[in-house]
């Protein structure tokens, strides 16, 4: 580890991130190998507590990181009692090397052979007449962070993403559909012998294509798979329990105070950074470890995700959630890898019960705070419980609280879900690497449109 002993000033907390990066990137569209990029970084985010204000800074010159320091302190006020105040109790002490990919770094991977993988990816849809327009990406990241801190931590941890996109486009004018097969991984090699998963996900969207129907709009009960269910814990819940959404507003305090019933007994959702996947983060990047939280226990509010600060304004303990994007960013409050907790029956269970209802596949977006919103991709109508057809419509939509109570069946597959080209958005923060998922997860009542 580089830079081990820093000029720490007196009367002050402050802490030093320091990343290296590498990136790679091809891209193929419709026949035309359009991007090949290899890039690294590397920088440090400097940052000052005084016990009122944070300071910050961020520079690329490394050498320079005593003088950043120096030249936060002159913008504080010292505070001989820093050590006592309750956010930096809550500033774990950390050391040691937990770097994991180092066997397994993706830069060892020549980009030629990163080429190559993508071109028998291209392979699978370059001559198929029914698509229009077709891509093929590969992208990879290792990050490298080195934290030092005023109280103690020198710490070395590293995250690795590698994936492949294959997005294809069917028909042309106002009758086409759009779908991606997306597989990341930890690892490059666990990616080179996807073609059959990638050529299969592709023979079912072409027949989605060729056979979906229009319904008509209402009140379904509806399946949710592992990715719907994933993206509605996300965006419907996940952002809710980002603690900084609480701070210094009364009113959001009272309405999301530990042990309410916010859900139905059948729902426990949990965030862990400790899930290997494009959410692995082993400690956050204030240094603190990162925590299985669990934020609803079968209904029942019990946690929220917290930094330091927002752990300290709320008398509760830190969950390893203070995450940036890169160096030139503060830690703020997000998720990790986020999902439902698995319950104790089959897919087909769930589905047998069911007279009348749809079963969502595949999501094109998602949002929602107070009331959320899922666009579906690929969704099959549910009759006197077999899966009969393919079906379109626009949008699923509810408010959030009574959409969690109307949970009453979750089955026993788990399939937490990774992902590349994109990630979580939050302030001006984007995109993060997170993953989601859950398992099977059935609502009684959802309005169609």
């Amino acid at each position: 580890m580089e830079h081990a002993m820093y000029k720490f000033p007196q009367g002050f907390y402050a802490d030093v991130r320091i990343e290296k990066v590498y990136r790679s990137l091809v891209r193929i569209e419709t026949g035309r190998l359009e991007e090949v990029k290899e890039k690294e970084d590397s920088g440090a985010f400097i940052r000052l507590f005084d016990g009122n204000r944070w300071f910050y800074s961020s520079t690329t010159d490394l050498g320079s990181i005593d003088a950043e320091l120096s030249g936060l302190a002159q913008l504080g006020q010292p505070d001989p009692a820093i050590d006592k105040h309750p956010t930096v109790q809550r500033l774990q002490a950390n050391k040691g090397d937990f770097c994991r990919f180092a066997d397994c770094n993706v830069k060892n991977v020549e980009i030629k052979e990163k080429i190559r993988l993508s071109e028998s990816f291209a392979e699978l849809v370059k001559d198929d007449n029914e698509i229009s327009h077709w891509s093929v990406s590969y992208s990879d990241a290792r990050v490298i962070k080195n934290l030092y801190s005023s109280n103690g931590t020198a710490l070395t941890f590293d995250t690795q993403t590698a994936g492949l996109r294959v997005g294809f486009r069917f028909g042309s004018g106002a009758n086409v559909f759009s779908e991606t097969w997306c597989k990341a991984a930890t690892r490059y090699d666990e990616l080179t012998n996807l073609h059959q998963e990638a050529c299969e996900y592709i023979g079912k969207a072409r027949q989605f294509f060729r056979s979906a129907e229009k319904i008509d709009g209402g009140n379904y009960t509806v399946v949710l798979s592992p990715l719907a269910a994933g993206i509605f814990a996300h965006e419907s819940f996940g952002h809710k329990s980002e603690a900084d959404f609480m701070t210094g507003d009364e009113g959001m305090k009272k309405e999301w105070q530990l042990g309410k019933r916010v859900g139905s007994e059948q729902l426990s959702i949990i965030d862990d950074g400790n899930v290997p996947g494009s959410g692995f983060t082993p400690f956050d990047d204030e240094g603190n470890r990162a925590e299985k939280t669990v934020l609803i226990d079968r209904g029942i509010l019990r946690g929220r995700l917290h930094s330091a600060s927002t752990a300290a304004e709320l008398e509760e303990a830190a969950t390893g959630n203070a995450r940036s994007i890169s160096f030139e960013f503060e830690p703020i409050v997000r998720m990790t890898a986020t999902y439902i907790a698995p319950g104790n029956r089959s897919k087909d269970e769930l589905i047998g019960d069911i007279e009348h209802g749809i079963l969502i596949d595949t999501v094109k977006h998602g949002s929602g705070m107070s009331t959320f919103t899922l666009a579906p991709s690929m969704a099959y109508l549910i009759e006197n419980g077999r899966i009969t057809k393919p079906v379109k419509f626009s949008v699923i939509t509810g408010n959030v609280m009574k959409t969690l109570d109307q949970i009453d069946a979750v089955s026993n597959e788990l399939e937490i879900l990774s992902f590349v080209g994109g990630g979580c958005g939050k302030m001006e923060q984007y995109p993060l690497p997170v993953s989601f998922g859950g398992p099977y997860v059935r609502v009684k009542e959802i309005n169609v449109q």
